[in-house]
């Protein structure tokens, strides 16, 4: 297969987790429900590496910062890992 068909995969999905990451972070304030019914899906995905990274945060009292620094986080992975795999299908 084409290596560019598996950066293209890796870049997309890595961008609809950051998508996720959003619509969770904005959801209450658009009075989405996360805790049950149709959207419950998102929380599952995205709550495990928010409650790590709040955990590591200092407290800033209302203020959370563990969806930005998801984002951020998820962001860094993708430049880093899609340019090692452009690097890996250039040399192979």
């Amino acid at each position: 297969m084409d290596p560019a068909l598996y950066i293209r995969i890796a870049y997309s999905l890595l961008t609809l987790y950051m998508m996720l990451i959003l619509l969770r972070w904005f959801g209450p304030a658009m009075s989405m429900d996360f805790a049950k019914g149709r959207l419950v899906w998102i929380a599952r995905l995205t709550d495990p590496l928010i409650s790590r990274l709040r955990k590591l945060l200092p407290n800033m009292g209302p203020i959370d910062f563990g969806p930005l620094a998801a984002l951020v986080l998820v962001l860094l992975v993708r430049i880093l890992l899609i340019g090692f795999l452009q690097d890996i299908a250039r040399r192979g």
